[in-house]
């Protein structure tokens, strides 16, 4: 009789024991192709690729050539299909912009604009220029005064972003989250210090990036209260990147940030920490695709290493989007189909953290291409996307 007790016992431990965790989604393996970016006219050179972009049927790299010395100039790349690169011709007007590392690009109608710095002046500041492209396809710099990049009020130039309403900078001054509009990329006018981008009372702003929206512009970032040492999800929107909303976001629990945000169809989906991990926002149609339902949590990437990542990049595909984080354990690639599941995407190479390195990606079609530059030099592929968790 003890003995049958004894393996009752055992049965019904077995019965109540905790439900195992549920399997990890297995890694997405693209058909990764090496991708080989000519050398641009001039003195030869290591190539430092920072950002990608595509639009109307064009792809775009752009970056740098550094000499032995460490002397840079500006290059950019142009290509139909992603496969086959041709260097743009670029017109420097300025001393720093004849050595600017361009390191953001957007896309707008089959052309570029980029933002670029060089450090530079008794202090050492980054010295920031604009980018744009030309109807016979050169790349120009535009000069501008200045206090509209620089200035005792500065602090940083973001990235840049192309839609129907013309092109829009992230960026953050001394009075907090700032934005940069024009209608062209000839000329960019400056907004800052103004409700509600500007830091107040309730918290100091950050604007980390920029997206074309439906109806106008979304800007994302956080918004860190006194005394506090993290900070909260913020998202701004605006018609015609002059003018500027706070929008809310149900279910912000969690503090974090948002670091990289695109427009995916119907969808605007943007990523950045939550919590200790990392997650995605949604905004877009509701599960019955009705009415818009606002920004809600979408899914989770990482779930550990949130107080160091960074949000490398975030692309839009036919299928899904892809994103790459960095972060004290290494960097990882991932896919989703909406936001919500996320599966992780083998790479095809490590993903460098660290100063003086630069992970990006770009997506249209079904078509994705990664850019990573480590120590061991500069790189790039390209992919088709299979599908991916829901």
């Amino acid at each position: 009789m003890p003995g049958v007790v004894a393996a009752c016992a055992v049965l019904l431990a077995g019965c109540w024991s905790a439900p195992r965790p549920a399997p990890e989604p297995a890694p997405l393996r693209p058909d990764w192709r090496a991708v080989t970016l000519p050398t641009p006219p001039g003195a030869p050179g290591r190539l430092l690729l920072r950002d990608a972009a595509a639009c109307g049927g064009r792809w775009f790299v752009v970056g740098a050539v550094a000499d032995a010395a460490g002397v840079t100039r500006p290059a950019a790349w142009s290509s139909p299909d992603a496969a086959a690169w041709t260097p743009l011709r670029l017109s420097a007007r300025s001393g720093y912009g004849a050595e600017n590392v361009l390191r953001a690009v957007g896309c707008r109608d089959g052309r570029l604009a980029a933002v670029g710095a060089k450090s530079g002046g008794v202090h050492g500041n980054p010295r920031v220029s604009t980018w744009r492209q030309l109807a016979d396809g050169s790349v120009v710099e535009v000069p501008a005064e200045f206090e509209v990049f620089g200035g005792p009020d500065a602090v940083n130039v973001g990235r840049i972003a192309g839609g129907p309403q013309g092109w829009v900078i992230a960026g953050n001054r001394g009075t907090g989250a700032a934005a940069w509009s024009s209608v062209d990329a000839g000329e960019f006018r400056l907004v800052s210090g103004v409700p509600p981008l500007a830091s107040d009372a309730a918290g100091r702003t950050w604007a980390a990036d920029v997206a074309a929206g439906a109806s106008g512009w979304v800007l994302v970032g956080s918004s860190r209260a006194p005394g506090r040492l993290d900070g909260d999800p913020a998202v701004w929107t605006s018609p015609d990147g002059l003018g500027w909303r706070r929008e809310p976001l149900s279910g912000a629990g969690a503090p974090g940030d948002l670091q990289r945000v695109v427009r995916a169809g119907e969808r605007l989906v943007a990523v950045g920490r939550r919590g200790d991990g990392v997650g995605a926002w949604i905004e877009g149609p509701g599960a019955a695709g009705a009415a818009r339902a606002g920004w809600r949590p979408g899914g989770v990437l990482e779930r550990a290493g949130g107080a160091s990542a960074q949000v490398a990049g975030l692309a839009a595909v036919d299928g899904g989007l892809v994103a790459v984080v960095l972060s004290g354990a290494g960097g990882a690639a991932w896919f989703s189909t909406d936001g919500g599941g996320w599966s992780p995407v083998l790479a095809p190479a490590p993903l460098p953290v660290g100063a003086d390195r630069s992970v990006a990606v770009a997506g249209a079609g079904d078509r994705v291409l990664l850019l990573v530059d480590g120590a061991g030099g500069a790189g790039v592929w390209s992919a088709r996307m299979p599908g991916g968790p829901g």
